[in-house]
């Protein structure tokens, strides 16, 4: 009896893998090291493109920090952790994905260097809560504040955007559409991107024939060709059900013993089909949108009574139009009524065939634009609407907030800067935690540096040197020099850099505080009796 009590209780399952103390931290710590330093190269103006290639040979080439990281099988949980960063970063700020990610990387790497040295992890951790609070304060005084109606601001905080991407040829173009899309869609200074702003590629051209559309456009043409081109003052129905004749929803037989009997049961079915579209021409619609298939007896009798409809539209363009037209999704076509209809000036089809589009202008339920992305290949269009949609983000954050700051490096010197000098008040070791957090931030301008072929530490020491006489001075990697930032038009939006700061920060703390890793053991599938395993069954 004794023998049970002697011994070492077992209070986790020995098949679960456990990492303690410093061996998980180190570990952890290593995971989010490699993370950044694969997205470093891309940091900048010059930085470099990542090519991945998904499992079917699919090719997608990008120097977008966040497309990257979400294109990567990663394992490891706290990579996971650093992913989730330039997500977030993503859906905030819409820009400085990348930034966000060197960061964290560089705040563990420092956090590590003061572990060796025997900092506790609690100490590393209130010296980074100091120094982002500090960096948040440093930064609000830094911006600079701007209008809505200062176009040249929100024209150079574009090109910034687009500088470094493969389009960047096209500056001049696309940053004159994303302004304008963004003004045509602000209501009372707030901006809705991803219902207001729909993005559309038509692969095939160049990017110099990219353009704005006001409203809505589909890539789909009427199902037939005798249906009016063009309807003005519309009533739009969205039909989430076909027209057609059904089918029954299980296996059935009819015993039919005479023509008679087959000739009125199929007029039967097109009677049924007929008072289905009669019911949807009863509402007013005379345009109308299916997600489902049209066919030609249903065409028929809708071309004959002048309505515009147009089969398989897909689930975004469904979205779309009823929020821009106020229509309503219908499942059950015999329950319509008006009510579900939305309206617009006009509906038109432009072009023929497969290639023909429409177009929906003129809505009163919500003001939409359509950014129609051209290129030579889908890769082109691909690349130019991951470009567009920072650049949209960026705009909306200067327009939303009207605050931007100096940059090519200058806001970081200046956050480090201060920093080193705030760093004598703070009480015992955590003043090595906050020069440590400056030396984290430097690494922004340091990476910018050494992906254009320079020596970043005589980039440093000049940028130090210089930012005590003009606190706007950053790196111009085309000029190869410091120079005033605002002068040169290099500029970002707070919101950009504020979350990159305060994401880092949280997600170094965060990775911090872990001393254990428990994992479980990976399993494909549950364990099944063998009777009860698929592979032993002969079929039924």
């Amino acid at each position: 009896m004794a023998g049970q009590y002697g011994g070492q209780p077992i209070i986790i399952d020995p098949r679960k893998q456990s990492t303690k103390g410093k061996d998980a931290l180190a570990m952890n710590i290593k995971a989010a090291k490699i993370v950044a330093d694969i997205v470093k190269t891309t940091l900048g103006p010059k930085g470099m493109d990542k090519m991945l290639v998904n499992a079917v040979g699919d090719i997608v080439i990008t120097n977008d920090g966040a497309m990257i990281l979400k294109g990567m099988d990663i394992e490891h949980p706290t990579a996971k952790m650093i992913v989730e960063v330039a997500r977030t970063q993503e859906d905030i700020a819409g820009d400085g994905t990348t930034s966000a990610v060197v960061l964290a990387g560089a705040l563990l790497e420092q956090a590590e260097k003061l572990i060796d040295e025997g900092v506790h992890p609690s100490v590393i951790i209130n010296g980074f809560w100091d120094a982002t609070e500090r960096t948040l304060e440093v930064l609000e005084d830094f911006a600079i504040d701007v209008t809505q109606n200062d176009h040249d601001i929100l024209d150079n905080i574009a090109k910034t955007a687009i500088a470094g991407k493969s389009s960047e040829a096209f500056s001049e173009l696309l940053a004159g559409l994303c302004i304008d899309a963004i003004m045509k869609v602000q209501k009372d200074g707030k901006v809705n991107v991803s219902d207001d702003i729909l993005i559309k590629q038509d692969p095939g051209k160049t990017i110099s024939e990219t353009e704005l559309v006001e409203g809505i456009m589909i890539a789909k043409s009427a199902v037939h060709s005798a249906m009016p081109r063009k309807i003005t003052n519309a009533k739009i129905a969205l039909l989430d059900a076909p027209l057609e004749i059904r089918k029954t929803s299980n296996k059935s037989k009819l015993q039919i013993h005479s023509a008679e009997q087959l000739e009125a049961f199929l007029q039967q079915e097109k009677d049924d089909l007929r008072k289905t579209v009669e019911t949807v021409i009863a509402t007013g619609a005379n345009v109308v949108f299916v997600s489902k298939n049209i066919d030609d007896k249903a065409a028929d009798i809708l071309q004959k009574k002048g309505i515009l409809a147009i089969k398989r539209t897909n689930d975004d363009d469904m979205k779309h139009i009823s929020y821009t037209t106020g229509a309503r999704l219908v499942r059950k076509i015999n329950e319509m009524t008006e009510k579900e209809l939305g309206s617009a000036g006009s509906v038109e089809q432009q072009g023929e065939f497969s290639l023909a589009k429409t177009y929906i202008k003129d809505c009163a339920s919500a003001k939409t634009v359509t950014m129609i992305l051209r290129g030579g290949t889908e890769h082109v269009t691909d690349n130019l609407e991951r470009t567009i949609d920072d650049v949209l983000h960026v705009i909306k954050a200067v327009f939303e907030d009207g605050k931007i700051i100096a940059g090519g490096g200058a806001a970081e010197i200046e956050i480090a800067q201060d920093l080193r000098s705030y760093a004598s008040s703070a009480q015992g070791r955590e003043q090595l935690a906050i020069s440590a957090f400056a030396d984290a931030i430097e690494s922004i301008p340091r990476a910018i540096a050494d992906n254009a072929g320079m020596d970043s530490t005589d980039i440093l020491i000049q940028l130090r040197a210089e930012h005590s006489k003009n606190k706007n001075i950053g790196l111009d990697v085309y000029a190869g020099e410091t120079v005033d930032m605002i002068a040169k038009g290099i500029v970002d939006p707070l919101r950009v850099k504020t979350q990159a700061i305060k994401s880092a920060s949280e997600v170094t703390n965060m990775i911090l505080r872990v001393d254990n890793m428990l994992r479980a053991e990976r399993k494909e599938m549950m364990d099944v009796r063998p009777e009860h395993n698929i592979h032993n069954y002969n079929g039924i």
